[in-house]
C-alpha cells in the first residue's frame, strides 16, 4: 500500500484506483457478512483486485491507457 501511494501520482490514484476501491467497498459493505474481520478484509482486497483488473483491461481494450512514464531510478 505504501508503494502504491508513493509511486503513483495523485491524479492517477484518483482516476485508476479510487473507482474500483469504492466499488469494492460498497460490495463488501452490502454483501460480505462473514462475522470475521480477517475473512471480510481478505474478500474486500480480492474484490478490489478483481475490479481494478477489470478496469485496467477495459482501458487497454478501449485505448484509454493513462500510464505515466516510470519515475527515474535513483542510484
Amino acid at each position: 500500500m505504501y508503494t502504491l501511494l508513493r509511486v503513483l501520482s495523485f491524479r492517477r490514484l484518483l482516476s485508476e484506483q479510487f473507482p474500483p476501491l469504492v466499488a469494492a467497498w460498497l460490495v463488501a459493505e452490502l454483501f460480505y457478512k462473514f462475522h470475521s474481520f480477517s475473512l471480510e478484509c481478505a474478500a474486500f482486497l480480492a474484490t478490489w483486485f478483481v475490479f481494478d483488473a477489470l478496469m485496467q483491461a477495459g482501458r487497454r481494450l478501449l485505448g484509454g491507457d493513462l500510464r505515466e512514464p516510470a519515475p527515474p531510478v535513483e542510484r
